[in-house]
């Protein structure tokens, strides 16, 4: 593993950013799916998308620890202190966004992010073993507290989130994507980050040792689910896969489907490159954060304009997501003729550098 060499700008890994165009495209199907009321069934779509909840995110969050670790080796000193300020930042819109949308994620980014400047210069022994830590601190919370308290799941509403108690719960415990144990995967990312991602081996083993943890998390879910069954639904779902709630095979699962996203992207972006269809997608990935704002104030305010948000069927909301996917990638590559960054991303580049 070669991690001296700090990467310069040149040498930008454009299929990080359409690894990022993957799995934004991933999160907008599956929040369609259930701002839209989309009932999963036995179809290959609901199949598809069912697979996406949780693994999209999950490689969002793969790919913010890479940026973050990629950034420290570009540049060490004063990486905490901007990291820091991003995260402020990050908390600032995330809480202004919970207030339209529950299922935010951003203001749990922020937490990762800053956790995550702090664990930095830990070695990659350390940081995989808080990894797992998170995951078995999961469980014991689990066991011991009331994952349900807060949750209606009949709408998926989560009562008492704005005070002090139901905040730190939501955040740390039972949200939609807590601290604990979803910080493992940001932690994943800055430990991929230290590998030569650029290396066609390495992407290789990317794709093939995650989809080895992927279909192990999902064969090992399956057995273990069936021999539980009897004893009850509640025993079930600590050996399940499902992101609600995230147990360890979940992440298991998660860190997998991550693997193969990001190593396929980087693995076919020369490819895509050369067929002049990458200059196209990596705009659109290079401001994911201008579009997940974008996707729940216009997309979401449109269907709720249309009438759309709840009674649909898994062909709306994927049509629905298809069009907007189409319009957020138009969009990138005519706001970057004339500027570098998303809108969104450059006022965070302004007020935390």
């Amino acid at each position: 593993m070669n991690i001296s060499r700090p990467i310069s700008a040149p040498d930008r890994l454009q299929g990080l950013d359409l690894a990022r165009y993957v799995a934004f495209v991933g999160m907008v199907i599956v929040n369609f799916k259930i701002a839209m009321g989309a009932e999963s069934g036995d179809g290959v779509l609901s199949l598809l998308t069912s697979a996406l909840e949780g693994r999209a995110a999950a490689t969002f969050v793969v790919l913010a620890g890479i940026g973050l670790g990629l950034a420290s080796l570009r540049e060490r000193e004063g990486t905490r202190v901007v990291t820091i300020k991003r995260a402020v930042f990050l908390l600032a819109i995330g809480l202004l966004n919970m207030t339209v949308f529950d299922a935010d994620i951003l203001h749990y980014y922020a937490f990762y992010f800053l956790f995550g400047a702090f664990l930095l210069p830990l070695g990659n022994r350390a940081l995989f073993a808080v990894l797992v830590g998170l995951n078995l601190a999961f469980v014991l919370l689990i066991l011991t507290l009331n994952y349900d308290a807060g949750w209606n799941w009949d709408d998926y509403t989560y009562a008492g989130v704005w005070t002090p108690a139901g905040f730190l719960r939501n955040l740390f415990f039972n949200g939609w994507h807590p601290v604990i144990p979803w910080l493992g995967f940001f932690l994943f990312g800055v430990i991929l980050s230290r590998l030569t991602l650029g290396r066609r081996a390495t992407q290789i083993k990317l794709i093939l040792g995650g989809a080895l943890a992927f279909l192990a998390a999902e064969l090992v879910s399956a057995w273990l689910g069936a021999w539980l069954a009897p004893a009850g639904p509640d025993l079930v779902a600590l050996v399940t896969t499902d992101p609600v709630p995230p147990m360890p095979l979940y992440t298991v699962a998660g860190l997998g489907a991550a693997c193969v996203v990001i190593g396929l992207c980087l693995l076919v972006s020369d490819r895509l490159a050369s067929l002049g269809l990458l200059r196209l997608l990596v705009p659109a990935g290079r401001q994911t954060l201008t579009l997940y704002i974008a996707h729940i104030l216009i997309g979401m305010g449109t269907l709720e304009a249309f009438g759309m948000l709840g009674g649909q069927t898994i062909g709306q909301a994927v049509g629905a997501s298809a069009l907007f996917c189409l319009a957020a990638t138009v969009y990138a590559l005519i706001w970057a003729r004339w500027a570098k960054r998303g809108p969104i991303e450059a006022v965070m580049r302004k007020l935390a550098g």
